[in-house]
């Protein structure tokens, strides 16, 4: 590993096997994203192992880059862990903003403090807005798009969206019932029925779901919704995580057979109003995507584009000439 005070936790260790240092920013810091806890680290970094470099000042811990670290044959390697949208360099919470200077001399300090590797890709919070220091160090950036409402007011929101998509609502609204809570398992079933439906490889097994179900559960941190018709047949499926400012909409799924329903619109729109009325919450987050239809139907709920950095670098001269 490189220099300075770098902490790793592989998954199924016991926490003495660790240092502490960056749970004690956790707990310090209420305003960080649920997928930068360390709790939500410890459920869903399957097949690796995570760390976080930290720079500690006058008895803090002032700033800290957690990583998911993994290996490939010979080649270790940053990647972004499963159920993880963003993660990247995150400041202590102070009464005032940092400096550009301050915020320069932190990110090199933090980037100093990661374990040597032979490849590092990660995705920044949208939070992150200045990545020049990784710049001065060789790494490259390519900017990709979330999505995003500010829900102070719900009367506004929905009048902003497309009408298309408020007879969709209205549609479905006549054609099933929309619960709350159920089981994972159902969520999994009809996400998979997406994925198939579409040729594509379920990017995660249910295992895992589960173990990041569970603690997110644990930490009252997600909402199930489900939308049924009269016959008690599963139309769609959605899990809303949230932390202390904001909800992402971050696990969906149509049954092929039901699509037309307008199902998958309306538990969109019911995740909306839960944020506000139930988490009061202003802030909603689609994670993305950068598909052009699915970005397409994050527009015509009103969502703003909102920018966020992914990140690379290549230290690796075999995977440099491999193109990778």
């Amino acid at each position: 590993m490189a220099n300075g005070a770098v902490s790793l936790r592989s998954t199924g260790h016991n926490d003495t096997t660790m240092t502490t240092a960056y749970r004690q920013f956790c707990n310090a810091n209420s305003h960080l994203p649920i997928f930068a806890q360390d709790w939500y680290l410890d459920a869903v970094c399957a097949g690796g192992e995570w760390g976080a470099a930290t720079v500690e000042e006058g008895g803090q811990i002032v700033a800290a880059l957690p990583y998911f670290l993994k290996q490939k044959g010979p080649f270790r390697y940053i990647a972004m862990p499963p159920f993880v949208k963003h993660l990247g360099p995150y400041l202590r919470k102070a009464d005032a903003p940092y400096s550009l200077t301050e915020t320069h001399r932190l990110y090199d300090a933090l980037i100093a403090k990661l374990p040597a590797v032979d490849a590092f890709e990660q995705d920044f919070s949208p939070t992150v807005t200045n990545w020049l220091p990784f710049y001065w160090k060789g790494y490259q950036q390519s900017t990709r798009y979330t999505y995003r409402l500010v829900l102070d007011d719900l009367d506004r929101i929905y009048d902003g969206i497309n009408r298309n998509m408020q007879r969709n609502i209205r549609k479905a609204q006549a054609a099933v019932s929309v619960t709350r809570g159920g089981d994972i398992t159902d969520l999994y079933r009809i996400n998979r029925m997406s994925f198939d439906r579409q040729a594509l490889r379920l990017p995660y097994p249910f295992e895992l779901l589960k173990s990041h179900d569970e603690a997110l559960l644990a930490h009252q941190a997600r909402q199930l919704f489900f939308a049924s018709d009269d016959s008690g047949r599963l139309h769609s499926a959605a899990c809303l995580i949230f932390d202390s400012e904001t909800a992402y909409y971050h696990i969906a799924g149509d049954n092929p057979e039901t699509r037309n329903s307008g199902a998958g619109i309306l538990l969109t729109w019911e995740a909306i109003r839960y944020t506000k009325e139930v988490l009061g919450l202003n802030h909603f987050d689609f994670e993305g995507s950068m598909m052009q239809n699915v970005e397409a139907i994050r527009r015509q709920f009103g969502a703003v584009q909102q920018p966020y950095f992914r990140v690379w670098k290549t230290h690796s001269r075999v995977l440099r000439w491999l193109g990778r």
